[in-house]
């Protein structure tokens, strides 16, 4: 699995930065990683430099084998709460596809 990180102009993506989400990411999704051959990570800063609430923005894109991509996105005050809440929305997905899959191979 693969995890790709773009950032608008307000937001810092080095090294220091993506390795922590990367990990992250890694592992609330490792039970997927099989099955995912990318992520892409869209983080923003809605609001620039300018203060205010839930104004980042992390955009999770997964890649499926065999499917259509699937996104979700989440606000929040800080880059650690947007991308765990993006992170548990997309699992949360998964889920949903993964359940849908097994009562199609059982009916």
């Amino acid at each position: 699995m693969i995890i790709q990180f773009n950032t608008d102009n307000n937001v810092s993506g080095g090294e220091k930065v993506t390795a922590p989400i990367t990990a992250l990411i890694s592992e609330q999704l490792n039970r997927y990683k099989d099955h995912i051959t990318r992520i892409e990570v869209h983080l923003s800063d809605e609001n620039g430099p300018k203060e205010g609430p839930n104004d980042i923005r992390c955009l999770l894109e997964a890649r499926i084998e065999r499917r259509q991509p699937i996104a979700v996105t989440n606000n929040a005050n800080t880059y650690e709460l947007a991308i765990t809440g993006a992170t548990e929305k997309l699992i949360a997905s998964l889920d949903k596809i993964a359940d849908r899959l097994k009562h199609q191979l059982k009916g």
